[in-house]
């Protein structure tokens, strides 16, 4: 059992808790703005191991933080939370694009990069990894719905984060034969780079789940 935080309480970060919890993990949803009630009926709805706290509070007090924010605001808020993260795995879920007029992903925030190289040259003292980025959210928690096999890909400078965040993913449902170790944290600009092909399916088949897989 790990006590994992999760910042960002969307459709993304939801999804993921309810999952995590339900793996046996104790996760805190940390929100932006710590103030929002939770009712008795989502707390019903998110079970007994789903806290919640602002996001500095769940950063501080989990073991694993994994970012389930907006892209385009993710380095400017997790670079604030540098102390909070140092010694911790960072797993980033997330793609930096800015939206296109139809609000769909758009234009890389960071072309020739990735979000996850940003992020790890501003939390030198995190491990990041980044991995479930290349999907849409509700695949992340049931890989095994697909009709073909997904592919959810691991990109990350620390071995043993790497291994720890797989473990994790074991957890989702994701079998060891559809996890593909891509090297180290520059290989996330590859991932992050098939976002750009997202918005053209959603265009023609809406939130159809589907995944960006390799094919064996």
């Amino acid at each position: 059992m790990t006590r994992i935080g999760i910042l960002g309480a969307g459709r993304v970060g939801t999804h993921l808790a309810r999952a995590l919890s339900e793996a046996g993990h104790d996760v805190v949803l940390g929100r932006r703005d710590p103030t929002q009630a939770t009712t008795a009926a989502t707390r019903a709805t998110m079970g007994p191991r789903i806290s919640f706290a602002d996001q500095r509070t769940t950063a501080r007090t989990a073991e694993i933080v994994i970012n389930a924010t907006p892209g385009d605001g993710a380095l400017d808020l997790l670079a604030g939370l540098r102390t909070e993260l140092a010694g911790k795995i960072l797993v980033d879920v997330s793609n930096a694009t800015r939206d296109a007029a139809d609000g769909l992903p758009g234009d890389l925030c960071h072309p020739g990069s990735s979000l996850a190289e940003k992020l790890q040259a501003a939390l030198p003292d995190t491990q990041v990894v980044k991995t479930l980025n290349t999907m849409l959210f509700m695949v992340m928690t049931a890989p095994e719905s697909l009709a073909t096999p997904p592919t959810a890909y691991l990109s990350g400078d620390d071995a043993q984060a790497k291994k720890t965040v797989t473990g994790l993913l074991h957890d989702l449902g994701w079998r060891p034969a559809w996890i593909e170790d891509l090297g180290d944290v520059t290989t996330a600009r590859a991932t992050e780079a098939m976002i750009l092909v997202v918005p053209h399916v959603l265009r023609r088949h809406g939130f159809t789940p589907f995944a960006v897989s390799l094919a064996r």
